[in-house]
Order: structure tokens, then C-alpha cells, then sequence
């Protein structure tokens, strides 16, 4: 069985102000597994420092990965709006990959008005050609679309299985507080096995071995994804959904982007634990 290891979405809170060489030590020390590297507002990260990320990371067991610049919107208007897209995802494979981080989740595009159909051919045709630089650049790593949270935003459960069925080196990162937030559903033991089964369907066992996840608390509206909370402030059932991960035996990294980061980080992983011996 693929084990699921907990993490947060970039270095914990406490102390502030952790470098993400400080941050991964802090995971470590907190007994967490995993770090999403956030690189949202721009890459800022040199050579250097990414390979001292690595050589911290793997000296201490902490899995790597990393989220590419908001700044991201394959479906723009202006064709340099797309290559300026193209080319922050590029160089956030270059610097997760020196990092040693396999994963690169990304919010992919906006539907402008635009069919969902046409968006997706959009999306799928400038995602190919960033993996035919990376794949020049022997760059091996998946590029993870996130599930988004807002209804102006490409990227349904659907749209992005598609994506990955039909693309290599492309799979889902499934956001289950986007997804709860998107639908005003899928917030019952039931509900979170019906995307797991959906998923195993689609993409095949392995996929559910190594899933890219990311849960928190969260608020929404009619339109959506309005902010995030920290999980007892918020309706999310984290428990309901942990226990489905249990019973398909997901393995991968489960990302914590509440506010509290390291703090619910560490309550999903003392649930899931606790259920897992409980269960098996």
C-alpha cells in the first residue's frame, strides 16, 4: 500500500518568516511528512538554493513538491499573456526538478466567456507544448492542474481527468474544498469515494497511489470559492473524506492550505492516522 503523507502549503507558520531550506526542517521537526513549495507570487528561488533544498529534503525524509505563479492563464486573450504562462510553468519544473520535486500543481485557466469545450482544446494545446520544452529539456516531471474552486475557472473533476487520460505526464490535483465549494457538494463519505472510484475509473489504480491532494476549510457563495478557513471554522467533513482516503488506500501527498497551516496540517494527519489503526 502507497502511504499518504501530510504536509502544508509552503513553510509552517510558526515561527514566521521560514526560507523554505528553515521550513522543511520546522515540517520535519513537526513530525509532517511533505512541502508544497509555493511559488505563487513569481519564482524566486535560485540554483543554489533549490539544491540546498534538495540535499535538506532528502537528509530528512521530507517529500517535495511544488504550486507554479497564480499568474497563470493558458486560455488569455493576448498571445503573450499565454507565453508568459508557458513560461513561468517552465520554469517551475526547472527549479522543482533541481529541487527534487516530482509535482507541479497550477491553477490552468479561465474560461473567458469562452465554451468549456473550446478552453479545454485551448488548454490541452498550450500544456503540449510546455511538455515538449520540458521533454527537450529532459525535465521529468507532472504538471498537476489543480481542480479550482470558482466557477469562472477551467478546471472541473472531468475537464482535468480528460486532460490526463489523454496527455502524458499530466495528472489531476485534486483541491476536495475547491470541489465542495465549486458544487456545494461532495462533502460525505459517500460523495469523496464517488471521486476516488471516478478517478480509479479513469486513470487507473496508480493514479490513486500517487495523488497530489489539497484540502482546508473553506467559504463560497453562489459563484463559488470565496476564501479559505481553518477546517473546525468551516462545514467541511475533513474526517468524512479521510476516511475514504483510508479505504482506497490513496498514497501521495495531502497539502494543508488552511490559514493555521501546520496546525490542521497535523489534525488531518492525527485523524487519518487514527482511523487507519482503527480500520486498517
Amino acid at each position: 500500500m502507497s502511504k499518504l503523507l501530510f504536509g502544508t502549503a509552503g513553510s509552517p507558520r510558526n515561527p514566521s518568516n521560514l526560507s523554505t531550506v528553515d521550513g522543511i526542517k520546522r515540517i520535519a521537526e513537526l513530525g509532517l511528512d511533505c512541502l508544497e513549495i509555493e511559488f505563487v507570487q513569481g519564482i524566486r528561488m535560485s540554483k543554489e538554493t533549490a539544491q540546498q533544498v534538495a540535499a535538506v529534503a532528502a537528509n530528512r525524509a521530507i517529500k517535495l513538491s511544488v504550486h507554479a505563479p497564480y499568474f497563470i492563464n493558458l486560455n488569455a486573450r493576448e498571445p503573450e499573456k499565454v507565453i508568459a504562462s508557458q513560461s513561468r510553468l517552465i520554469q517551475s519544473a526547472r527549479i522543482a526538478s533541481l529541487c527534487g520535486a516530482r509535482d507541479i500543481a497550477f491553477h490552468a485557466a479561465f474560461y473567458m466567456g469562452d465554451s468549456p469545450e473550446k478552453v479545454y482544446d485551448t488548454v490541452k494545446k498550450h500544456l503540449a507544448e510546455v511538455l515538449k520544452r520540458l521533454s527537450d529539456e529532459k525535465i521529468e516531471v507532472t504538471m498537476r492542474p489543480e481542480v479550482m474552486g470558482k466557477i469562472s475557472q477551467f478546471g472541473t473533476l472531468d475537464e482535468l481527468l480528460d486532460l490526463s487520460s489523454e496527455m502524458n505526464s499530466v495528472a489531476p490535483c485534486i483541491d476536495f474544498a475547491h470541489w465542495h465549494a465549486r458544487t456545494g457538494k461532495y462533502n460525505s463519505y459517500e460523495e469523496s469515494s464517488g471521486v476516488l472510484a471516478k478517478i480509479k475509473k479513469r486513470l487507473g489504480k496508480s493514479a490513486l497511489d500517487n495523488m497530489h491532494i489539497h484540502v482546508a476549510g473553506i467559504a463560497y457563495g453562489n459563484k463559488g470559492e470565496l476564501n479559505h478557513l481553518n477546517l473546525e471554522d468551516s462545514d467541511f467533513k475533513y474526517a468524512e473524506l479521510l476516511r475514504a482516503l483510508n479505504d482506497f488506500q490513496v498514497g501521495g501527498l495531502l497539502i494543508c492550505e488552511s490559514p493555521n497551516l501546520e496546525d490542521d496540517a497535523r489534525l488531518l494527519q492525527t485523524t487519518y492516522t487514527n482511523l487507519h489503526n482503527k480500520h486498517g
